[in-house]
């Protein structure tokens, strides 16, 4: 983002010098506090000093990588694109690229705490909040460089319940609300009765045992992109933490108590066969959820990452979130409640 746009300043907590990403990904040109003398530059995980890197500081001091898809006309509308557990932001470059390219939106994305580019033990977080927080932070900024133009979110996953929970703290701040698989109930063979009694106790005693890992085959039904996902090192392939669990059975309750009160337009995508984030969570939410604008459509067989999935899945995938999107920018009236 050139600094003619509105690059965020140095009180902003951001600092964006120039990268070396793929085209796709804009870059701006602020700058930021210089280290102390003698002082080690900040590092990325990776080992890149993030004043190479595009980041935001988060309010706990931590730096958080982020990507920038900026249409090369005036944006028409933001959409901050959330990811899931274990994983980042690079792979959502497609939907990102075909937001941007289709309708002039500014897409926008960081990697949370603890997960790709960003700073953080990885995958460990105290307080779910924090997601939530630095989701809004981001949100904010580029607000304040982008004013009066409506907000999206995209999330996926873990993400998705990350999504819900940012949209209804600000509920009438969003003009619409993407979730690919959210996470609003857990699995049932992750959260039976026993396992949580159990998993409350090993929080207290063993917070960081770690717990089975998330198994890459039910992420697509195409083995390539099985195979991207395993040889993906931004990706974490270790075991989840009894801790980490713990927090996202606190925002599955959360979402539960919060979904009588949602009245925020939302389009929920999910696969049948999805054996990581129940579909009756999605069915629960738009069935309960008294948002007069939502839509649920349910994808025959599909897997966890529908953008992912088999190719003719992943193509619908990207017709419904931009027609969708398209259908709730400025100029153009929302539709009616649909199921499918």
């Amino acid at each position: 983002m050139s600094a003619q746009r509105g690059a965020p300043t140095q009180d902003e907590r951001v600092s964006a010098k120039k990268p070396s990403l793929p085209r796709s990904f804009s870059t701006s040109g602020s700058s930021s506090s210089m280290p102390e003398p003698g002082a080690s530059p900040r590092r990325s995980p990776q080992g890149v000093p993030f004043s190479d890197l595009q980041h935001i500081v988060n309010a706990d001091g931590q730096h958080l990588f982020c990507r920038y898809w900026e249409p090369t006309g005036p944006p028409r509308a933001l959409v901050l694109i959330v990811h899931g557990a274990g994983e980042h932001c690079g792979p959502y470059d497609e939907i990102a690229r075909k937001l941007k390219e289709e309708m002039s939106l500014l897409v926008f994305a960081h990697d949370h705490v603890g997960h790709g580019q960003s700073e953080g033990d990885r995958m460990v977080i105290q307080d779910f909040q924090v997601y939530i927080r630095d989701s809004l932070q981001h949100i904010d900024l580029m607000k304040s460089r982008h004013p009066n133009l409506p907000v999206f979110i995209l999330g996926h996953s873990m993400g998705g319940a990350i999504s819900i929970l940012t949209a209804c703290e600000r509920p009438t701040d969003f003009a619409g609300v993407v979730l690919i698989a959210p996470m609003v109930q857990m699995s049932p063979g992750s959260a039976t009765p026993f396992k949580v009694f159990l998993a409350k106790i090993l929080n207290h005693m063993l917070p960081s045992l770690a717990l089975g890992s998330i198994e890459s085959k039910w992420i697509s039904r195409d083995q390539k992109q099985v195979e991207a996902y395993d040889n993906d090192e931004l990706n974490f392939h270790g075991g989840v933490r009894v801790s980490f669990g713990m927090q996202l059975m606190g925002a599955v309750a959360r979402i539960d108590r919060a979904i009588p009160s949602i009245g925020w337009p939302f389009l929920l995508l999910h696969g049948d066969a999805d054996s990581l984030c129940d579909i009756r969570g999605a069915r629960l939410m738009f069935e309960k959820a008294p948002s007069s604008d939502k839509k649920l459509k349910v994808y025959e067989g599909g897997y966890h990452c529908l953008h992912h999935d088999l190719p003719e899945v992943a193509e619908s995938v990207l017709r419904e979130v931009t027609s969708w999107v398209r259908e709730r920018l400025p100029d153009n009236t929302p539709s009616s409640p649909q199921g499918s």
